[in-house]
């Protein structure tokens, strides 16, 4: 509120401050069916997720790097709708937007890791696509497990450093605020509950947006412009038709995925933005993600589709015949 003079400075102060997050406007009246379709969804989410999970590690034939990068993306997919969904049907459910200075915190960390590891691992994934189009008789020799393993690694390890540091930063500020300007918690709200010059940590903020962000559009856009050519080149029509499938599969995820958040971010840089505009952004970004690319990837992959239809009839044979 900006009534607040009161800085918040000590650990054990700041620990046990209470802030109050943006008001959704829901009327008592649709509490009820706003809190189940919040618990239905994150159900679901949790459903499909696990669904495609489970696909991949039962069945050896998906053992390949792009459905292993795919396990990755599902735990950034997971994670972030745990650190929403559960908050938000809490807050729901007690009517009330407050929360502890470390939970929202905490819930601000998930959720950019697993924003930032998911662009990451979606550029993993268009190099993977890159490699198995373009030198298909090197797929092998390029894309080794050990290969795959350093990737991963690196991935997740520039993400928390990145993330780490941003956070490290916004966090060690003084806070004399105590209003959430958005419905969960993230960075950019965070760091408006400073009175400190946040100079420092605004251009950090930008140069971790220019390098995950930047990094991934980049390494997209140079993929699929070289296997665009290579196709182009290619007189081979089923080879064409398998990329395309394949490559349109991970494009309509990455720029799902990259314009959500971009706009998001945007969005918390000017003033002039609507918060409603705001809240609807950040909401797209936890929600739609979650629930679509395991639909995406489920429905559009072949080699996952075949299995999971598979294995559905396998347990529906077994409880008709009871053996």
């Amino acid at each position: 509120m900006e009534g607040d003079t009161i800085v918040l400075n000590s650990n054990l102060t700041r620990f046990m401050t209470i802030l109050t997050m943006e008001s959704m406007d829901i009327s008592p009246s649709s509490a009820f069916a706003i809190l189940i379709i919040c618990i239905s969804t994150y159900c679901l989410i949790l459903f499909f997720q696990s669904v495609l999970l489970v696909t991949i590690i039962i069945k050896r034939d998906l053992h390949k790097p792009m459905y292993i990068l795919l396990i990755n993306l599902s735990i950034c997919d997971i994670t972030a709708s745990t650190a929403f969904y559960p908050q938000l049907a809490t807050s729901i459910l007690s009517q009330t937007r407050e929360i502890f200075y470390p939970a929202c915190a905490l819930q601000g960390i998930l959720i950019h890791l697993c924003g930032g590891g998911s662009l990451l691992f979606l550029s993993v994934m268009a190099y993977d696509r890159y490699v198995a189009i373009c030198k298909p008789l090197r797929y092998h020799n390029l894309m080794t497990q050990g290969t795959l393993v350093r990737l991963i690694f690196l991935g997740w390890s520039i993400n928390f450093l990145v993330i780490g540091i941003l956070f490290i930063l916004t966090l060690s500020k003084k806070i004399c605020r105590t209003n959430i300007v958005d419905i969960y918690c993230n960075n950019p709200s965070l760091l408006k509950l400073s009175c400190d010059d946040t100079r420092v940590v605004n251009y950090y903020g930008l140069f971790t947006i220019a390098l995950i962000q930047g990094s991934s559009i980049l390494i997209v856009s140079i993929t699929y412009i070289k296997i665009l050519i290579t196709c182009i080149s290619t007189k081979q029509t089923h080879s064409i038709s398998k990329a395309m499938q394949t490559c349109g599969t991970h494009l309509v995820v990455f720029l799902s995925f990259e314009v959500n958040t971009f706009l998001l971010l945007i969005s918390h840089r000017f003033e002039s933005v609507s918060p409603h505009l705001r809240k609807a952004f950040g909401v797209s970004v936890v929600i739609f993600p979650p629930i679509l690319n395991p639909l995406i990837y489920g429905l559009k992959t072949r080699e996952i589709r075949q299995a999971i239809f598979t294995f559905f009839q396998k347990k529906k044979s077994f409880y008709l015949t009871g053996n």
